[in-house]
């Protein structure tokens, strides 16, 4: 798969503002955040070239000039049942065989003993930014912030971002919120790495983004130099499947690793996320998809058995 899964929302950009810039860096530009429109709960898609209709809106760069919107909410008719049918670049959210999320259930997995390297971790600080994209909070690395190796390729790290509830389940059991690194190869094939969350301790990473995560829908800000070693996996045994986005356009031939561990994230932390969307209702999980046979592994590491 080539570089749209993860390309597929690039924020259009303008000249800041210095009266809110929050950011550390004096060198680094900002791009406005989209708007929100709380009577639709959708986000719209800006095609390039293209101009917004409505000054409330989530305005991203995609490929013609037309302006599409997706919701999570089902009663808009634009909602996850749809998505497949609002676009024709987005049919995989419909007709795709290798959908995500999935229901990782015990009965379909098969455990593999004794696997050490299925996912080695090799970040470094680099300079970043938050924005809020309309349906979900987004921290992207815009230098060198370091890789995944899977199966001896490397994957650069790209960008991370939330959603509450969790999309994933284990088990049909749906947790707190869930974390999504999202990594890119050469060829520009994605891999993405999750992690769920249950209501406990403040998560670390967050903590450290929460001033940030509270003035986010104005504009793109600068984080500074950021380590993405802030975000912790906890466990090393890993749930490992062929999916896709699980945003339009739900393209296919994603890999995914999901962290068996569950992490804690405080009430506090997760109402911040959602404030910074605000989209009425304040979820932005997509259901889980049918498996369609696929394979699905989990890898336990030789000091767990």
């Amino acid at each position: 798969m080539k570089s749209t899964a993860c390309r597929e929302h690039m924020i259009v950009a303008s000249s800041p503002s210095n009266e809110d810039d929050l950011s550390l860096d004096a060198d680094q530009k900002e791009a406005p955040a989209p708007t929100r429109d709380a009577a639709s709960s959708s986000v719209v898609l800006q095609r390039k070239g293209g101009v917004p209709s409505q000054q409330n809106q989530f305005t991203y760069i995609a490929a013609t000039n037309d302006t599409i919107t997706f919701s999570y909410i089902e009663a808009t008719g634009r909602g996850p049942s749809n998505w497949g049918q609002l676009d024709p670049k987005w049919k995989a959210c419909g007709d795709g065989k290798l959908q995500s999320p999935i229901d990782l259930l015990d009965q379909n997995v098969k455990v593999l003993y004794g696997q050490e390297d299925q996912l080695r971790r090799d970040y470094k600080p680099a300079k970043a930014t938050i924005v809020s994209r309309g349906y979900d909070v987004m921290v992207s690395w815009k230098g060198d912030a370091g890789k995944i190796t899977i199966n001896g390729t490397d994957y650069n790290l790209q960008h991370s971002h939330w959603h509450v509830p969790s999309e994933h389940t284990f088990n049909s059991k749906t947790y707190d919120m869930e974390l999504h690194i999202v990594h890119a190869n050469s060829l520009g094939e994605t891999a993405v790495v999750g992690v769920l969350y249950k209501y406990g301790e403040p998560d670390p990473f967050l903590s450290k983004l929460s001033p940030y995560i509270k003035s986010v829908t104005k504009q793109e800000k600068s984080l500074g130099i950021l380590s993405p070693n802030k975000i912790e996996f906890g466990s090393r045994n890993l749930y490992r499947y062929i999916g896709s986005l699980s945003t339009p356009p739900c393209s296919e031939g994603v890999i995914w690793t999901v962290v068996k561990e569950v992490g804690t994230v405080s009430r506090e932390q997760v109402q911040l996320l959602r404030d910074a969307v605000d989209d009425g209702y304040q979820a932005n999980a997509r259901p889980v998809q049918p498996l369609n046979g696929r394979a699905v592994n989990l890898f336990i590491r030789s000091m767990d058995f």
